[in-house]
């Protein structure tokens, strides 16, 4: 079968299309024909070896989130059927409760291999049965951006009705994001770097939205749209240039959902400003497969759109990368297999 893999040393320009032996089920397993990936920032971290030991060895399959059709199933399956659409869980291990360090070992895409073959074999308890309503491609951008927005706005930071939630950008956590807290009933402020963009996310629903380019001090109006409170919840995606900001406009005992760290991922704010005001910082990293399944039901109780920018061919897996690191997308950046 035909695979993506890094392989010979650690680089993007080391991704290479390779053949691999076509694998079987073993007892408990599950053969999957992939549909489909989606890329994730951390597909641009991961052929670099940015996450040390944890990225895992060479050769390495990446890209972490897809969607596959249940072709063959092994000795004692039965939470899937042969013919069903699954999607793989980001964390093979991590079935239910609190993270620990086993559970938060073992991600796809490294140090696991990830989505880009054509045929992947997994334990039945590591896939999800995927909502009919949902294309293959728009299954496939789910494991790791929605969950994370899930797990921020909903399992975590429990957003209720009314509250006051500020998302940064537009890419697919952000956008997951939105949809959930306007789901939730909650009042969302978006931050964007471009009006094209805010055209759109004002057509999704958000309440109020700012240009960071044209507003560099945004902190100040987003406070205000607020009525000077503060926000409850922000979901922090900027990281080292954005957090000082979102400190100067968390209301006190807010939460602030720390995701991404798209501006750098060095600490430089105030640490006074998080405790003087009681601001609970949560480092969100995916989640586990409970929360997952209920995120796909609450999905499918509304048939919640999922936005895609741009789909690439197989083959075209490193154009679709640099895409990504272009930072031009409005949603998920998705591979058709």
């Amino acid at each position: 079968m035909r695979v993506f893999q890094i392989q010979e040393n650690w680089g993007i320009d080391h991704l290479q299309l390779a053949d691999r032996p076509v694998p079987r089920p073993q007892p408990g397993q599950v053969l999957l024909r992939m549909l489909a990936s989606s890329l994730n920032y951390r597909d641009l971290v991961v052929p670099e070896r940015g996450y040390g030991n944890l990225t895992g060895t060479l050769p390495l399959i990446p890209i972490s989130d897809g969607v596959g059709e249940v072709v063959e199933v092994g000795v004692d399956v039965t939470r899937v059927k042969v013919g069903e659409r699954v999607c793989p869980i980001f964390f093979q291990d991590w079935i239910a409760g609190q993270p620990d360090a086993t559970r938060l070992s073992r991600s796809l895409g490294g140090p696991l291999d990830g989505t880009m073959c054509e045929l992947m074999c997994l334990p039945e308890q590591g896939v999800v049965n995927v909502p009919a309503y949902l294309s293959d491609i728009e299954a496939a951008s789910l494991p790791c951006a929605a969950l994370t927005a899930w797990s921020a706005v909903i399992t975590e930071g429990a957003v209720r009705p009314g509250e006051h939630v500020l998302v940064q950008g537009s890419g697919g956590v952000a956008l997951f994001a939105l949809a959930f807290a306007k789901q939730a009933g909650a009042r969302v402020t978006v931050i964007s770097s471009a009006d094209d963009k805010i055209e759109r996310l004002k057509a999704m629903g958000a309440d109020a939205t700012i240009n960071y380019r044209t507003t560099p001090e945004w902190h100040k109006l987003a406070r205000e749209t607020t009525g000077g409170r503060g926000f409850d919840q922000i979901i922090e995606l900027g990281g080292e240039k954005t957090l000082p900001q979102s400190l100067r406009c968390i209301r006190p005992g807010g939460t602030l959902s720390m995701i991404g760290v798209l501006s750098g991922a060095q600490l430089s704010a105030s640490l006074g400003l998080i405790i003087t005001r009681q601001v609970r910082l949560q480092g969100i990293s995916v989640g586990n497969r409970d929360g997952f399944e209920a995120m796909l039901r609450a999905m499918a109780q509304v048939r919640l759109p999922v936005v895609v920018d741009r789909v690439f061919a197989f083959e075209e897996l490193k154009q679709a990368l640099d895409y990504l690191r272009s930072g031009a997308q409005f949603g998920k950046i998705c591979i058709a297999h």
